[in-house]
């Protein structure tokens, strides 16, 4: 049995729709560990032959694979999991309505950073692909970290001199004419922090909420 992959990018619209229905979600989201489809159905609160429809469907997807086979009796149970502990559906998988390779725009607004970003999720997701099929690692590199500024003066600031400092490093790195030189895209951004709101356990988001009425 192999290790499940850490994170897996969803590229095409029919796997995302597919992704993204509430049933098989809550399924997928149960399958972090190998299961089988009785052990799932009871877990669930589903019928057998509508869970093992969903399992279809997902395996069809690359979503799902079968890790084990057991003999019961006349039977075989099979033991299912989900390819990876995490998704990311790339915005190539809207076709025409994802961001293009060159949306331009403000540096400064949020629209202009999640079209870069987008588009960073679109490239490494294909260099991975091809990296794969070649038996290749992909060449990255990712740098994060937090600053508390005391301004928006401090703010601007520290854009500014971030902008210099890439620019000083893209200088003196970039040789245009380097005989087997590969090209890299370099992204750097700077967004306010979000704290991660806690998330709601799968039982009690299945648990229909009681319709709303006037109290008396």
């Amino acid at each position: 049995m192999g290790d499940t992959a850490a994170l897996e990018v969803i590229r095409g619209a029919e796997t995302a729709a597919l992704l993204l229905q509430p049933t098989r979600r809550l399924v997928l989201e149960n399958l972090g560990q190998p299961r089988s489809a009785a052990g799932l159905a009871r877990l669930l609160g589903l019928p057998r032959q509508k869970l093992n429809y969903h399992l279809r469907e997902l395996e069809r997807e690359g979503l799902a694979e079968c890790v084990e086979e057991r003999r019961k009796g006349n039977c075989t149970e099979r033991l299912l999991r989900a390819t990876a502990r995490a998704f990311v559906i790339s915005p190539e998988a809207l076709g025409a309505l994802g961001p293009g390779p060159d949306e331009g725009g403000d540096r400064l607004s949020a629209a202009y950073l999640m079209a870069a970003a987008s588009r960073a999720v679109r490239d490494v997701a294909t260099a991975e692909a091809r990296g794969r099929e070649a038996g290749k690692r992909v060449a990255t590199f990712t740098l994060e970290g937090e600053v508390r500024f005391a301004s928006a003066a401090a703010r601007a600031a520290f854009a500014e001199e971030l902008a210099a400092a890439v620019a000083t490093l893209v200088g003196r790195y970039h040789d245009a004419h380097a005989p087997g030189g590969r090209r890299f895209r370099l992204l750097a951004v700077v967004h306010p922090h979000v704290s991660p709101e806690p998330a709601a356990p799968a039982a009690a988001a299945r648990r229909p909420r009681p319709p709303k009425g006037r109290k008396t």
